[in-house]
């Protein structure tokens, strides 16, 4: 058995309290570093609640950049804020990486706004499938006065020979209670809703129509994910299209060129 003497015990108990400090030094930083945040986020908060009252902020988290936090609103646009609330920066990130130019505001954007269509059960949707096994599926918010949503519905048809999916959610671009926003909620009542739809925008007269419908919900969600006008294609990473793009041409940009 082996002996210990009172010297070598000695030197472990000098020994213990030392190691012990050493391993409580970084969560005692940690606590202090996350402390500080906290109390520099809500320095944030307060600041926009009382000089921007009306702008809805989603997330604070620190940004890559040492001393700023980075700010995403309700519409998924970003800004940028000293610790200190001082300074106030709006516009988008950008990191040099192998390929090039990387937007990581609008990374981070597509990753939310796929996020949230996703969570859209098809069955509020007005959906053109491909007859052959779906290749790509876009998410476009439309409006049926618009010309260029007319345009782009023109396309369907060559959409899905390509294997593309179309799936309509409504986005009446004069607002909610006007003429266009109801002429959308008799559309989506119709008993042929896909019918009515393509009637619509080949300038038919819209039987007036009420029942359950998702048009405020659709129009919310738009302008959450960033939507300023139609049409807007959604691809399914998340990756907004503004505005008419040829079938030919969107082919080409979800399959790549052949």
């Amino acid at each position: 058995m082996k002996v210990f003497s009172l010297k070598s015990i000695k030197g472990k108990l000098i020994f213990l309290p030392v190691l012990l400090a050493l391993l409580a030094l970084p969560i005692s930083l940690f606590a202090q570093t996350t402390s500080q945040q906290e109390s520099e986020i809500s320095a944030i908060r307060q600041v926009i609640a009382s000089t921007q009252p009306t702008m809805i902020v989603d997330t604070i988290i620190a940004s890559p950049i040492a001393g700023m936090y980075e700010i995403t609103l309700e519409n998924a646009q970003v800004i940028y804020s000293s610790a200190d609330a001082r300074y106030f920066i709006p516009g988008d990130l950008y990191e040099v990486m192998p390929q090039g130019l990387i937007n990581r505001g609008e990374q981070k954007r597509n990753v939310s706004r796929a996020a949230k269509i996703a969570a859209v059960p098809e069955s509020e949707m007005i959906i053109y499938q491909p007859e052959s096994e779906r290749k790509a599926t876009i998410t476009v918010f439309t409006d049926v006065d618009c010309p260029y949503c007319r345009q782009l519905h023109g396309e369907v048809e060559r959409l899905n020979e390509l294997g593309i999916a179309v799936r309509y959610l409504a986005y009446p671009r004069t607002g909610l209670d006007t003429e266009t926003h109801y002429k959308m909620i008799s559309t989506w009542c119709a008993d042929d809703p896909k019918a009515m739809l393509t009637s619509a925008k080949r300038g038919g007269g819209v039987p007036e129509l009420v029942c359950d419908n998702p048009i405020a919900r659709h129009y919310q969600l738009g302008r959450e994910v960033g939507v300023t006008g139609t049409p807007a294609l959604v691809l399914e990473d998340g990756t907004i299209l503004p505005g008419y793009v040829p079938a030919d041409t969107l082919a080409g940009y979800l399959f790549g060129p052949g």
